[in-house]
């Protein structure tokens, strides 16, 4: 839902009704509401309230569209033409609340050094590596939270990212950002986390060699391990952590990434058996049966590792 559809839910909330737009009749939510529940009635000009509107939203809606224009109006963000997302609104708060505590402060320093694009930002905080180049308002916003000035357009990223220890005695390299953004727990484990940004690899042909014992750690799906591939070219040693997070529906949770030949599971949808265990073969072969993958920031990173045999 994205923020107008919800301003409209809290007018009708106050209000009873709310004036009829063209965006608010082409909102999935606002037409369930509508035609599914009857929560909402549709009048000649407005969008009246219906029965069990009000607990509807009392229950689904009321604290969060608080929060989020608290949050909106003290960031300066609050423009009678916003269009954010529910979740864009989440991330940024996210960021606000990461620099704030200034665990997100080391990263935004990095990003400024790489001189990152819109891509990488993209691919760190937000759905995929081209979400924010749909909107230079949210765009705008993430540079105002973080405190940068530009954000590079072209597609390349040479740095990666790292959350270093005082003494390292293994290299994780992340899919995604999430375990960076969570420092304690690594560095009193002596991890140093990497990250390269996701799809982004070919900055890996260019770091040298690797002391240390490394793993991998991403999503368990068909574009998490078909990059975990692409990683064990650049890096040979590389070892894939196995994960013990939640499994979720692909088809629920909306998910981009599918699996291939979901009808023939055994083929592990065209991956290279050669890189994977046996126990991890069947666990590829459950989740696409099943049509699950798991995300990897619901995984234990200390369990994965410690769990690694030698």
């Amino acid at each position: 839902m994205n923020w107008t559809a919800l301003k409209a839910l809290h007018e009708i909330y106050e209000r009873g009704e709310t004036n009829k737009k063209e965006s608010l009749l082409r909102d999935n939510h606002i037409l369930f509401l509508l035609h599914q529940t009857g929560e909402l009635k549709e009048g000649v000009r407005m969008i009246l309230k219906g029965d069990g509107f009000e607990d509807y939203y009392r229950n689904n809606h009321l604290q969060n569209y608080f929060h989020y224009y608290q949050f909106l109006e003290n960031a300066g963000l609050m423009k009678p033409q916003l269009r954010f997302q529910e979740a864009d609104i989440k991330v940024l708060i996210d960021l606000q609340t990461g620099m704030m505590s200034g665990e997100l402060v080391p990263i935004r320093d990095e990003i400024i050094q790489a001189e990152e694009t819109i891509r990488g930002v993209s691919q760190m905080f937000f759905r995929n590596e081209k979400y924010l180049e749909k909107s230079n308002s949210l765009v705008s916003a993430v540079k105002g939270i973080l405190g940068i000035a530009e954000l590079a357009n072209d597609k390349d990223q040479q740095y990666k990212y790292v959350l270093q220890s005082h003494q390292p005695a293994k290299i994780v390299l992340c899919e995604n950002l999430d375990f960076l953004k969570r420092p304690s727990k690594p560095r009193k484990h002596n991890i140093e986390l990497w990250y390269a940004g996701g799809k982004n690899i070919d900055k890996l042909n260019y770091i040298g060699e690797v002391t240390l014992p490394i793993f991998y750690s991403c999503d368990w799906d068909y574009d998490g391990l078909l990059i975990y591939q692409a990683v064990k070219q650049r890096i040979p040693a590389i070892r894939l952590l196995y994960p013990n997070g939640m499994r979720k529906s692909i088809v629920q949770t909306e998910h981009d990434s599918h699996w291939q030949s979901p009808s023939t599971p055994k083929l592990l949808s065209g991956l290279d058996r050669a890189l994977y265990s046996e126990s991890e073969k069947i666990l590829i072969v459950e989740l696409i049966t099943a049509n699950e993958w798991i995300m990897e920031e619901t995984n234990d990173l200390i369990w994965m590792i410690d769990s690694v045999r030698n």
